[in-house]
């Protein structure tokens, strides 16, 4: 076996990074300084100065490094991506790392702890907009190249997004237009968690998710309530009927038609599981299953919009029309289609009053399954499992990654690997948002042993 290839282990890496670590947190520091939201509301060079710095770090390791971009479903332009790559050796295969640089809105101010946009160390924590979600996971694969150098023995291809947090709106036609370039044997995408701080896991499965808005209509306009309650129903009456039907009486979902599993192969704690989601001591879970399936393989529906007058504002008026929005996480094994045919023939089976419906259908995700009978799925669990010093454990995710069915149909030989530095307490996308260093150190030698190891088989 050559040098290139010659087998590392988890100390020599672990060891090799302790003696670089300070530089890298610097340079994660300087990416979560760039307030870098993908969002029409927000300023877009942002975006691109995150773009630019991320390409310099990738330069800095040698690579040829380009800004690319694609057009959008409205015919403008995405926001920027990084890609670089790395030529497989003879034989070898050729792994496509993503991850993404654009980050959620900081939310409110007074939420915070810190300076959203100033990553603070605090013990073994740092503090940040994107420092776990996902600047971090831009590290772990710059820095696992940094590694192992010419010890590398695959190819790599690089793919850092910059609007996964506004939905990847040109995600599938940058597949289509830059194909060639991103052309792979496997696919890291380091965008996902690990099952607690210090335990390692390889996220097998995702909810889909699709979203629909709708209007319940009762009245032709407005009136008086006190003229002709009692006799009119408004849209609010038949709305609350509506959304009410939509849970049984334990807070399961009611609708006939979407997919569902009861069982999984490990399951939470309840302790930890409140303590994780923050939810009250005197509020009860709802749904039934394990606790894991009503997170990873049931089906999940909440509103997340409502269109109503705000009560510093209400009248005594029955509203003649009113909007909902709902957001659905589907099982594996369902689809995007026909989870909005489910639930729009839910809806018009309990409008009450002869209310009348419109219906629209605003975006959608297929779920997904890993294939854990796949060769690179055993190795992948056995770097994390030699990087921590703990065995590694896998696992489902109860949101989505849409993208993901992209990556399948444009790559469908690919093996998909769903990595991640998050912990449960990380709380990505919520105010103070962290990235755990223990395990964020053990993420970057996992992905260097996983990397050599899919050289050194071939």
């Amino acid at each position: 076996m050559s040098e290139s290839t010659s087998a590392l282990d988890s100390a020599q890496l672990h060891a090799e990074l302790d003696t670089i670590f300070d530089e890298v947190l610097n340079d994660l520091t300087d990416l979560v300084a760039i307030p870098s939201v993908a969002w029409p509301s927000f300023d877009a060079s942002r975006v691109t100065a995150s773009a630019e710095a991320v390409a310099a770090l990738a330069e800095g390791l040698g690579l040829e490094v380009e800004i690319l971009t694609a057009e959008q479903p409205d015919g403008t332009n995405g926001y920027p991506a990084v890609v670089a790559s790395i030529p497989a050796p003879e034989g070898a295969p050729t792994v496509l790392l993503y991850a993404h640089h654009d980050v959620q809105p900081p939310g409110r101010e007074e939420d915070w702890e810190t300076d959203p946009f100033v990553a603070t160390r605090k013990g073994d924590r740092l503090f940040g907009r994107g420092a776990a979600d996902d600047k971090a996971g831009i590290m772990v694969h710059l820095t696992a190249l940094r590694l192992l150098s010419d010890r590398l023995g695959v190819g790599v291809t690089l793919f850092f997004e910059g609007e996964e947090e506004a939905g990847s709106p040109s995600f599938r036609n940058f597949l289509e237009t830059y194909r060639q370039r991103l052309r792979s044997d496997v696919i890291v995408v380091a965008d996902s968690g690990n099952w607690a701080a210090g335990t390692p896991a390889l996220t097998t499965s995702l909810r889909g998710m699709c979203a629909v808005e709708f209007e319940i209509a009762t009245l032709d306009h407005a009136v008086h309530s006190g003229m002709y309650g009692g006799l009119a129903p408004d849209a609010m009456l038949a709305m609350t009927k509506v959304l009410a039907s939509l849970h049984d009486e334990h807070g399961s979902v009611a609708v006939p038609g979407l997919h569902r599993e009861l069982e999984t192969d490990i399951d939470y704690d309840e302790a930890t599981l409140r303590g994780d989601s923050g939810v009250l001591e005197s509020t009860e879970l709802i749904g039934s299953g394990t606790l894991a399936s009503r997170l990873w393989t049931q089906p999940a529906i909440t509103v997340i919009g409502l269109d109503i007058p705000d009560v510093a504002v209400s009248s005594n008026t029955l509203q003649s029309s009113l909007k909902a929005k709902l957001s659905i996480r589907l099982a594996p094994g369902d689809t995007p289609a026909s989870a909005v045919r489910a639930v729009e023939d839910h809806l018009r089976a309990n409008l009450p009053f002869g209310a009348q419906l419109r219906i629209v259908e605003t975006e959608g995700g297929s779920p997904w399954r890993a294939d854990e009978a796949d060769p690179v799925v055993r190795t992948a669990r056995q770097a994390l499992t030699d990087a921590w010093g703990t065995e590694s454990v896998t696992m489902g995710i109860g949101g989505s990654i849409p993208f993901i069915t992209d990556l399948l149909e444009v790559f469908p030989e690919a093996s998909i690997l769903v990595t991640g530095v998050e912990d449960p307490d990380a709380r990505a996308h919520s105010a103070n948002e962290s990235l755990y260093l223990p395990d964020f150190k053990a993420a970057i030698v996992a992905e260097a042993l996983l990397l050599q190891r899919l050289g050194s088989t071939q």
